[in-house]
């Protein structure tokens, strides 16, 4: 009898951001805009990159991969979002949401590797210049992208293979506008604590080593050029800024959601809306309106 009186849990309902109409409709034409600026500036940022011929070195072919990683992240739980404002019951089928978690991670876990690897560009052009263009061949530009792409194809298998099992018999009521493994996991029907830790394991080690490289990176940067030039530290930030920029807004939100839960839904669902909405749309912004060379080409571009 207590079997017959469980149900399979065959889609999930999502409580969205607030219960508000009018504050969904106002939402919902914020959301839509920087969905189209987003989706508009990533793609702008892979055109002009690949159409113009300055533009065509180991930091520009690193940028338009990360422009179209968070073209692809961006849509993953957005539209979702946009079209769940006109709805009064939100829902998302358990196949939609194990898709939701897969890509988000893919694409997550892919763009810290990322960065990562944009990161050792700026680290051998500034600490050994004699040698870039030896290191950064087209071979090591192509193997930095594809391990990217790898690592958050593991990644993000790894995490689906211990969730995708789990038994589901209700509750079924997600406090969020997506499905993420924080909280999909806690509607399980059985103790998940020890799979908890073991997810919080694999996003902490991926997260940190990604972080570790990227502070050690920027931190050799700094040195060598304070130690080589006059008013060295100045420079190197002035040439880093935008990398650095990216990376606290990347991780910074990622911190608090996988591996130090603040459990505070307002704050949950702020840091979730700025990783996977605000983050895809600062990128292109913060590398456009930083970058010479861009803001070059866009002129041409346009004259």
């Amino acid at each position: 009898m207590e079997e017959a009186n469980q149900s399979v849990v065959f889609e999930f309902i999502i409580l969205g951001l607030c219960d508000s109409w009018e504050l969904q409709d106002f939402l919902l034409v914020i959301f839509s805009s920087l969905y189209l600026i987003t989706i508009l500036g990533n793609i702008f940022i892979v055109i002009i990159i690949i159409t113009n011929l300055h533009l065509h070195s180991p930091m520009y072919f690193l940028l338009a991969n990360l422009s179209f990683i968070d073209f692809c992240l961006s849509s993953v739980t957005t539209p979702k979002m946009i079209t769940d404002f006109l709805k009064e019951n939100k829902t998302i089928s358990f196949g939609g949401c194990m898709c939701q978690i897969f890509f988000g991670h893919f694409f997550g876990g892919g763009e810290m590797v990322l960065l990562v690897s944009m990161a050792y560009d700026r680290y051998v052009a500034i600490c050994k210049p004699l040698h870039y263009s030896s290191i950064m061949n087209r071979y090591m530009c192509i193997g930095l992208v594809m391990t990217s792409w790898i690592t958050g194809f593991v990644h993000s298998a790894s995490q689906l293979i211990m969730i995708a099992k789990l038994p589901f018999c209700g509750p079924r009521e997600l406090d969020s506008f997506f499905c993420d493994i924080p909280l999909v996991i806690k509607l399980a029907c059985i103790d998940t604590y020890i799979l908890e830790m073991l997810i919080n394991v694999d996003s902490g080690v991926l997260a940190t080593i990604c972080f570790i490289l990227l502070l050690s990176s920027y931190s050799h940067i700094l040195f060598t050029v304070c130690l080589h030039s006059k008013g060295g530290a100045s420079k190197a930030l002035s040439t880093c800024t935008a990398h650095i920029i990216v990376v606290v807004f990347f991780f910074g939100p990622c911190i608090f959601i996988y591996l130090w839960p603040v459990s505070i839904s307002w704050v949950d669902k702020f840091l979730a809306v700025f990783y996977a909405v605000i983050t895809p749309l600062l990128n292109p912004a913060i590398y456009t309106l930083r970058n010479k060379e861009i803001k070059n080409a866009i002129k041409r571009l346009v004259c």
